[in-house]
């Protein structure tokens, strides 16, 4: 049974990677799309999508224009900004939570009178294996993924009365734009797909289906998790 038919869905950061792959799916299955990105794309035009363009980290004036009721939420912006902790800079720091963190913020604050309005809404947040699983030169990315899912469990808290669902799915390493210059050789991405117990890396179409699911009716049940998909890195050692 299609649960997400007809459902008025943002999705932020849905021109590329994940988000790109969410509203594909989402409109494959029949849900109304609004993606909100610095840029849009010919191939959303050519899907009907609607097409917002903000920026999380300062104006999002656009987001205005959205439908009275909304039904879900998607926040897929993401940085990988890898570096040991002596070469990390508090301004490194804080552009990771910009975009994580206070980018989420923003938006769910311009966007929660709308989800309000929806009968069980649904918010999907985009965290790390690293913020579960140590991993070097991961510090600031971790740090504010973690606040991130921080901000999940008490929105999930706060809003259960509301009928509103705050979830966060924490991938490993995924064949996205953003993890391009990690998987940029052959040597990399053999290397990359070794570390996880499947032996490959995932994909942007994975993820999705995952995101969708949470999106759903028949997810109903579902809010205050932190959703590892992630080949088994987060909780097997093979031998």
């Amino acid at each position: 049974m299609n649960t997400v038919k007809g459902k008025n869905i943002l999705v932020i950061g849905g021109s590329s990677g994940i988000g790109l792959a969410i509203t594909k799916q989402l409109i494959d299955q029949g849900a109304y799309v609004i993606t909100a990105s610095r840029r849009t794309i010919e191939v959303l035009t050519e899907l009907r999508v609607t097409q917002l363009q903000i920026d999380v980290t300062g104006d999002i004036q656009a987001l205005s224009a959205l439908p009275d009721v909304l039904h879900g939420l998607v926040y897929c912006p993401g940085t990988i900004n890898l570096k040991p902790f002596t070469r990390l800079t508090e301004e490194d720091f804080m552009q990771d939570m910009q975009v994580n963190v206070f980018g989420a913020v923003r938006v769910l604050q311009a966007t929660i009178k709308h989800l309000k309005k929806s009968s069980g809404a649904s918010v999907v947040f985009f965290g790390t294996v690293a913020a579960r699983t140590g991993m070097n030169f991961h510090a600031s990315v971790a740090t504010a993924k973690s606040a991130l899912h921080g901000l999940a469990v008490s929105l999930a808290a706060e809003y259960a009365s509301s009928h509103i669902r705050f979830n966060s799915i924490a991938p490993s390493l995924t064949h996205t734009p953003l993890a391009g210059n990690l998987l940029s050789t052959p040597e990399k991405k053999e290397n990359a797909d070794k570390r996880h117990p499947l032996g490959r890396i995932g994909t942007p179409e994975e993820i999705a289906s995952l995101a969708v699911y949470l999106l759903s009716d028949q997810a109903s049940w579902i809010t205050g998790q932190w959703i590892g998909m992630d080949g088994g890195m987060s909780t097997l050692k093979t031998i």
